[in-house]
C-alpha cells in the first residue's frame, strides 16, 4: 500500500474492498453499528473524531472527501450535526445520505416532553423541537441496524444474504445489552440525578431512570447564577443523589454545583468519543452509562 492510502486508512479505518459500497457516519455510536452489519466486507468511515463533541465540529479536507465520494451516509441528522447538514449541501455526495433520527420506526422524543423542567425561566436559548440523542435509546439503535442492512443489500446484492445475517446478530446482541443494562440498574430508578446537558432522556425513558436537570439548558450555554441557584434548590428540594458532568467538558462547573454538598460527582460519555472506535463501541457504551449511574447512585466513585 502506498503511503498515502495507509495514512488514510490510518484516519478512517480500514479500506473498503472496491466490490462493497464505501459507508460513511457522523458519530461512532452510528459507525459502530455499521460496522457490526458490514462485518468482515469492508470498512466504514467515521466524521467525529476522538474526543470531539458531536454538537460542534468542523471537518478536514479528507473527511470532505470522504462525504463527496460515499455510496451512503449513515447519520442521525441535521438537529445533532449541523455540521454535516451544511457540508452535505455544499459539499453534496455521490451517493445517499439517510437521516436515521426520523426513519420508521425510531422512537422520537420531543425537548417538550421532557418530565422535568429547567432552571431558567428564558427559553430563549432552550432545546426545542425533536430531541436527536435517539441513540441512547437502544431500541432505536435496533432499528437502525435493520435500515443499514437494507441500505447495504439494495446498494449491494451480492451480499445482501450476509449484511442481513450480521443484523441479526447485531439485533441479538441489543437484545442482551438491554437485559443487562435494566439489571445493571435495577436499583437506580427512584434515585434523583442532574445530568451535564438535556441528552439523556431517551435512556431515561428505557431504564426508568429520574432526572431531577441538567446544567446547561442547551448544548453550547453556560448557565448563569440564576440558574445556577435555581438548580441548587432543585438538588436540595429533590434529594439530588448524583450530578454527572461529560468526559468532552471540564469538571468545573459540576463541582461547582456541589460545592459543600454531599452530592457525589462522576462523568458521562453520551456520545461513546472516549471509547474506543469499532464494533463494540455501542455496546460498551451503553454499558458504561449505566455502570457510571448506578455506580454514583450507590457511593462507588
Amino acid at each position: 500500500m502506498h503511503r498515502p492510502a495507509l495514512v488514510l486508512a490510518l484516519l478512517f479505518g480500514t479500506v473498503a474492498r472496491a466490490d462493497v459500497p464505501h459507508v460513511v457516519t457522523d458519530i461512532p455510536a452510528v459507525h459502530s453499528l455499521a460496522l457490526q452489519v458490514m462485518g468482515d466486507l469492508g470498512g466504514v468511515d467515521v466524521l467525529l473524531t476522538q474526543g470531539a463533541d458531536p454538537h460542534s465540529f468542523q471537518l478536514n479536507p479528507a473527511q470532505a472527501r470522504s462525504i463527496a465520494q460515499a455510496d451512503l451516509i449513515f447519520w442521525i441528522g441535521p438537529e445533532l450535526t449541523p455540521w454535516l447538514d451544511r457540508a452535505l449541501a455544499g459539499i453534496g455526495t455521490k451517493g445517499t445520505a439517510l437521516s436515521l433520527l426520523h426513519a420508521p420506526g425510531v422512537k422520537e422524543l420531543s425537548y417538550d416532553d421532557t418530565e422535568y423542567e429547567e432552571a431558567s425561566e428564558d427559553h430563549a436559548h432552550l432545546h426545542d423541537g425533536i430531541d436527536p440523542h435517539a441513540w441512547l435509546d437502544p431500541e432505536n439503535a435496533r432499528v437502525w441496524i435493520s435500515l443499514i442492512a437494507d441500505q447495504l443489500a439494495e446498494k449491494d446484492p451480492e451480499h445482501a444474504a450476509t449484511y442481513r445475517g450480521n443484523a441479526r446478530l447485531a439485533a441479538e446482541r441489543i437484545d442482551r445489552l438491554t437485559s443487562e443494562v435494566s439489571t445493571i440498574l435495577a436499583n437506580a430508578h427512584q434515585a434523583p440525578i442532574i445530568v451535564f446537558h438535556d441528552a439523556y432522556d431517551y435512556f431515561a425513558q428505557r431504564f426508568d431512570l429520574t432526572i431531577a436537570g441538567s446544567i446547561r439548558v442547551g448544548d453550547a450555554t453556560a448557565p448563569s447564577a440564576a440558574e445556577l441557584v435555581a438548580l441548587r434548590n432543585t438538588m436540595r428540594s429533590e434529594q439530588v443523589v448524583c450530578v454527572f458532568t461529560e468526559a468532552q467538558h471540564d469538571p468545573a462547573l459540576a463541582q461547582t454545583v456541589i460545592e459543600g454538598t454531599d452530592i457525589h460527582i462522576a462523568a458521562l460519555d453520551p456520545s461513546g468519543s472516549m471509547q474506543p472506535f469499532g464494533p463494540d463501541l455501542y455496546t460498551d457504551m451503553i454499558r458504561s452509562l449505566a455502570t457510571a449511574i448506578a455506580d454514583c447512585i450507590s457511593g462507588k466513585v
